[in-house]
Formats: structure tokens, sequence, C-alpha cells
């Protein structure tokens, strides 16, 4: 039996809570298929820094990336600032360290969720850039000053190149489950020269995958295309912060961040989490949705299973998202989507249903 070593780093505010649920789960699937995870934990939260001013370090991120995966909980608390008032989270120095050049966030609409468009059916995923963008300029150096700032965007060949063969392959893999199979790329070339590029290396990537369907909108456009007709995206891919911005919007299409998973990937490291915050407002009223922890943690056992062609790994991703399609159509169903239910009860529930779902296919 192949043991795979995982690295858990439960962070502030629900995530330790949500970290839990998902744990409860994963132990419960290892069990029925088989397989061995081990679990490190890590504690780089916000509230360490604000005890004792101490935060990730690269030595910790190269002990860290020895493990096979990371499952991340939630980082961050408003009120905890660095030295350039911005909010601790070690996901950003992460994504620079390991290279995570991709954020994968899938989006689908389940039956029995509450949504606030009219669409019957929607699955899209979103790929956000991570490490250049409006992001690249983080560790510049800044003279803090009351009257100007200035962030940096920067967009490069070698990184588009590499995420859009990923968007592509993507949605290759995506049309073998059954969706259209087509990559849009949302843009603002028509204004940004560091969009102009990004736009042409598009162009160049989208020729070399003509058996996949490829379209371009400017971000404005494009976002107001998501309200209105989400059904012609499958998988949509752009830059760091309009990534970012797309994929809370695609959330939104389908119940919220609740049911938002998501991985921060490069061809040999993976980071796991929820496309929400530590939510500290909520922390320790045992009322948090842990949904889309959980189908985080589904989408770090089918990557590993993709990564080392183990398929005892992507059989019990699938049972897991299967238990929790089942719950949220049948219910119970939490507070963000409608419900009463809290924490335990809705992972209760999850883990009800997967380990039913598994004696019957004994």
């Amino acid at each position: 039996m192949t043991q795979y070593e995982i690295a858990v780093i439960p962070g502030d505010g629900i995530g330790p809570e949500v970290i839990e649920s998902a744990l409860a789960v994963l132990r419960s699937s290892q069990r029925h298929f088989e397989f061995d995870l081990k679990f490190t934990s890590y504690d780089f939260s916000a509230e360490l820094y604000r005890r004792t001013g101490r935060k990730i370090t690269a030595a910790d991120m190269d002990e860290i990336g020895t493990r096979d995966a990371v499952l991340f909980g939630a980082m961050g608390l408003p009120d905890v600032r660095d030295e350039e008032g911005l909010e601790l989270g070690a996901q950003v120095e992460m994504r620079a360290h390991y290279k995570l050049f991709a954020s994968l966030r899938p989006v689908r609409l389940f039956a029995g969720v509450p949504n606030a468009v009219r669409a019957e059916q929607i699955d899209m995923l979103v790929i956000r850039e991570t490490s250049e963008g409006m992001f690249a300029g983080l560790h510049d150096h800044h003279e803090p000053s009351d009257d100007q700032a200035t962030d940096r965007m920067t967009i490069t060949r070698a990184t588009c190149q590499t995420l859009f063969r990923e968007a592509f392959a993507q949605a290759r893999a995506r049309r073998q489950r059954g969706t259209v199979g087509r990559v849009t790329l949302l843009h603002k070339s028509n204004a940004l020269r560091s969009n102009v590029l990004m736009e042409k290396v598009f162009d160049e990537i989208a020729a070399e995958n003509l058996d996949i369907e490829s379209s371009k909108y400017y971000i404005d456009a494009g976002s107001m295309y998501m309200i209105t007709d989400p059904g012609r995206f499958d998988v949509i891919v752009s830059e760091n912060i309009f990534g970012d911005i797309t994929s809370e919007i695609a959330a939104g299409l389908v119940g919220g961040l609740g049911v938002a998973p998501s991985a921060d990937v490069s061809s040999t490291h993976g980071v796991f989490q929820p496309s929400h915050g530590s939510a500290p407002d909520i922390a320790g009223t045992g009322t948090a949705n842990p949904v889309a922890m959980i189908l985080s943690a589904s989408m770090m056992l089918a990557w590993l299973g993709d990564k080392r062609g183990d398929q005892t790994l992507n059989d019990a991703a699938q049972s897991i998202n299967d238990a929790v399609q089942q719950v949220l159509a049948t219910g119970p169903r939490p507070k963000d989507l409608g419900g009463e239910a809290t924490t335990a009860e809705m992972t209760n529930a999850v883990l009800e249903a997967l380990q039913a779902n598994l004696a019957s296919h004994v």
C-alpha cells in the first residue's frame, strides 16, 4: 500500500474547523479504498504572527515541499498586518516558492443549492494565473507614502505558455467527462500592454490545440456574460487579479464560496484549499460550511491519482464528490445555503452518504 504524506496547514478563523471535517472524510475514505495518508500539521497562522512575529520561511517551505501535497484551511485575520500593512497569508509565499503557476477553481451548480441566476446547469473551471500579473511586484522595494502608491503588472511569455497549455489540457480532460471542452481567455488587451502579449500567446497556444474550441472576451464584457449566459463557459483562464475576481463571480453563480474548492498547482506541487477566507466573525460558532474544504480534499486525491497513476485515489475522489452532491440535493444544508445545519452535522451527513454509497458497491 502506497503511503502519501500530506502537509496540513489549518490557518486561522474557520480554517481549523473545516480542516477537521475534511480530514474526517479522508480518513473514512482511505479505510474503504485502502490507501494510506500520513498527515503532518504546521502552524503558520496570522494568530501565530500576532503572538510571536513568526511567519513562514523558505526553510519551512522546503520542508513542506517534500510532502506529496498540501491541504490548506484558510489564513489571515483583518487586524493582523505585516510591516507593509498587508494581511498575513502563506499562500502567496508558497505560490512563489513552489512556482504554482495556476489556481484551478471549479464551480458547479449542485441540485438543491439556491442560486441567483437563471441557469439550469453551470459547470465551469476558472484558472487564475498566480505568480505574475498584478502580483508580480509584491516584493518590489516600496517607499511608504500617503500621497502615492504603485503596483506592477508583469506578464511573461513563458508563464503564459505554461498557463494556457494547462488550460487546454484541462478542457480536453473535462470534455471526456461530458463538458463542451472550450477555453475562454478574459483579458484587457485594449488598454494594457501586458495583456496584448497575453492575448498573442493565447492565440499561439490555441493554434496548437485546434481540437479544443477557444474564445476571447474583454474582462468587463466577459464578467457580464458570466451572469447573463454562464452556460457559454467551460474553462476560463485569466491574469492573476482578473482571475481572482472572476473566480469569485463564478462561485456566486452556484451558491457562494462555501461550495467552491480550489487547487494551486505546478507540475510537481499542489496546495488545496477552499476559495473562502478565514471568516473570523463565525469562527468557533460551529456554523462554518465545510463543503468547499471537503471538495478541495477530493481535488487533492484526484490530482495525486493523476500524478502517481493511482486509480484508487481517483475512485476515492469521485466517491467523495458523489456523497457531497447527494447531501446538497437532499439536505441537510448549512446556513450559507439557506439551512440550519452545523459544521458537525454537515460533516456527519457527508460521512453517512459516503459510507452508504460505498457499502452498496461492496
